[in-house]
Formats: C-alpha cells, sequence, structure tokens
C-alpha cells in the first residue's frame, strides 16, 4: 500500500483529498501547515507528498527544497496560482508536478497515480539497450529501428508502442492499458487511437499486413507480440 502525506491548509480540499485517496486505497496522512509537513516527512518515508504552495509557518516552495535536500520522494504541488513563473519555480524547487486548483478529482488521481508509477519504475533494473525479435532490432537509446538491416522510419508513438509491444513478448496488453503506458495518464481519446496506430506499425514491419504474425490480435483483450 502507497503511503501519501498531504500538506494542505484548506481544510475542505484536505478532507476531499484524504477521503478519496482513502478509498483508492492509499495510507494517508494529513496535515495542515508548512512546519508540520516537514516533521511528518522527516519522520516516516513517503511513496508521494502532495504540497499546497501558500501554506502558513512555511510556505510550500520552501518545504519543497527542504525535503527534497533529505529525499527523492515524488512530490505533487497543488496551488492556486496559474502563472508560467510559478510554474516553473514549483518546478526549479524540486517538485516532479504541478497542478492548479481548481481542478478535478479524477485529473488528481491520474497524477497521483502517475507520480507512484514513475517512481517505481526508477527502481527497477534499466531496460535492456536493445530489443531483438529475429530481424526486427529496436534500439532503445538510439531510438532506431531495423529490419532486415534497414532502418525504418517511425513515428515518435509508433516507436513507443512497439517498444512496449517487443518489451512484453508472448503477453496479451489491453488498448487501455496501451493508452496508460504509451499515451500517458493526460490522453485524451479512446481506445481507437491504438488499433490506427497497430495498423501503421504492420505495414511496416509485416511481411503480410493484413495477415499479422509478429503483432497479433486477441479478440476482446488487446494485442500480443509473437516475434
Amino acid at each position: 500500500m502507497a503511503s501519501i502525506l498531504i500538506v494542505e491548509d484548506d481544510q475542505t480540499v484536505r478532507e476531499m483529498l484524504d477521503l478519496n485517496l482513502k478509498a483508492e486505497g492509499y495510507a494517508v496522512t494529513v496535515v495542515g501547515d508548512g512546519e508540520q509537513g516537514l516533521a511528518a516527512a522527516r519522520a516516516q518515508p513517503f511513496d508521494l507528498i502532495v504540497l499546497d504552495i501558500m501554506l502558513p509557518k512555511l510556505d510550500g516552495i520552501t518545504l519543497c527544497r527542504l525535503i527534497r535536500k533529505d529525499s527523492n520522494v515524488p512530490i505533487l504541488l497543488l496551488t492556486a496560482r496559474g502563472m508560467e513563473v510559478d510554474k516553473i519555480v514549483g518546478l526549479e524547487s524540486g517538485a516532479d508536478d504541478y497542478i492548479v486548483k481548481p481542478f478535478g478529482l479524477g485529473e488528481f488521481l491520474a497524477r497521483v497515480r502517475a507520480a507512484l508509477r514513475r517512481s517505481i519504475s526508477s527502481t527497477l533494473p534499466a531496460p535492456r539497450d536493445k530489443l531483438e525479435a529475429d530481424d526486427l532490432i529496436v534500439d532503445v537509446i538510439a531510438r532506431r529501428i531495423y529490419l532486415h538491416d534497414l532502418e525504418l522510419k517511425m513515428t515518435h508513438k509508433e516507436f513507443d508502442l512497439l517498444a512496449e509491444l517487443m518489451r512484453n513478448k508472448g503477453v496479451v496488453i489491453s488498448r487501455d492499458l496501451l493508452l496508460q503506458k504509451v499515451w500517458g495518464y493526460d490522453y485524451v481519446g479512446d481506445s481507437r487511437t491504438v488499433d490506427v496506430h497497430i495498423r501503421w506499425l504492420r505495414e511496416k514491419i509485416e511481411d503480410n499486413p493484413s495477415v499479422p504474425k509478429r503483432i497479433t490480435t486477441v479478440r476482446g483483450a488487446g494485442y500480443r507480440f509473437e516475434g
């Protein structure tokens, strides 16, 4: 269970975030000012810290900098300010993400999940530099793809989609998960986007795109990279 610290002086916002994060299954600690936030952050490790910028006793920017001196914990800033300069200052203080009030609960929860995913992935072993399947080679570092020793031209999303499928060779991946992995939590669209990009990929890497052998469709489930 991921643990989250919320530092927010607005009682209504504080209680709303506390209630909904707990409903999502997170362990939540809530405090109302910057000094309490600093004490809580130093008292125990958290998987994510959510900070309001306009805090009593110790403002969120200063608190973020102090926390960042001791920890690499993901930090999400909440603020009523929407100026570009405020966003830059917040991110340069060490925050990982930034959301402006008023915000939708769905967007907030999506950003929380994304921050936690990035935190978890940063502790995993580094991915392989190259992904290979017979004569198909994906150079992850150089972001180049070769088939029969010839380089293929791919869009950014086509590259990411193929790499994600090849990393999970033999595993069925749903359209929703591919949207999450390749397009990100802030993408607004539907699963047909995945289908279109799969069709484009097949046209580039399949001998017969109408009868695909590398990327197969599993009806009602998603797609699988066969090799």
